[in-house]
Formats: C-alpha cells, sequence, structure tokens
C-alpha cells in the first residue's frame, strides 16, 4: 500500500475533501458512478439511516445512552454512521455542496432563529 494511501486512511487530519476522493475512487473504480445520481444517493441515505435507527428502536432512553458498552452494538453503530456519512459525502458531492459551509450557515440560521435566552 502507498504512503500517501495509508497517511489518508488515518483518521487524524482527515476531511471531507480527502474522504470524498477516497469515495469517489472507490466508485470509479467499481464503475458505480452511473447509480450515484442525486435521487439513488438520497433514498441510500435514508436507507442507511433507517439501518442506525433499528438498532436503537427498542431499547429504553438509559440503554440506548450506553450502547457503546457493548462492544458487537458499538461497531454496528459506527459501521451505520459510517455508512450515513458515506452517502452523505457523495451526496454532496453530486451536487457540489460543501457540506461544512452548509451546515455553519444552517447553525448561524438557527442561532438567529433560536436564541439562547429566548427560553427552553
Amino acid at each position: 500500500m502507498s504512503e500517501s494511501y495509508e497517511s489518508e486512511r488515518r483518521t487524524d487530519g482527515l476531511d471531507v475533501a480527502v474522504l470524498q476522493r477516497r469515495l469517489a475512487a472507490f466508485a470509479a473504480a467499481r464503475d458505480w458512478q452511473q447509480y450515484h445520481t442525486p435521487k439513488n444517493l438520497a433514498a441510500a441515505l435514508s436507507v442507511e439511516a433507517s439501518e442506525l435507527v433499528e438498532i436503537f428502536q427498542w431499547l429504553t432512553p438509559e440503554q440506548s445512552a450506553r450502547v457503546m458498552e457493548d462492544e458487537g452494538a458499538a461497531a454496528r453503530v459506527e459501521d451505520e454512521v459510517a455508512d450515513v456519512l458515506a452517502y452523505l459525502l457523495q451526496f454532496c458531492e453530486v451536487l457540489g455542496i460543501d457540506a461544512l459551509a452548509a451546515l455553519s450557515a444552517k447553525i448561524d440560521r438557527n442561532e438567529g432563529r433560536f436564541p439562547a435566552n429566548g427560553g427552553r
């Protein structure tokens, strides 16, 4: 494995662009880009988010707060989070959305809509 690829696999120093490049290369190597339309990616994102919800479906609030204490459950949660993020990043790439800029703008709007001293 090349040193540059190995350095991209570590979590330190990762950014959205690096992850999007890796996802695009993965899809290209398998000729999957033809399936990565906004509609298909949005549907896949919804499915993966539902699989994350499924893990918590019948847990009590207390059990859900401790889900990462169980090694098997933690691995499932992490896998589903990764799937959700992968499809979201691919969706953003296809539509030319800067995910971090969109999130920052949304936080700005929410800070204006819901001031901290606005009551609870």
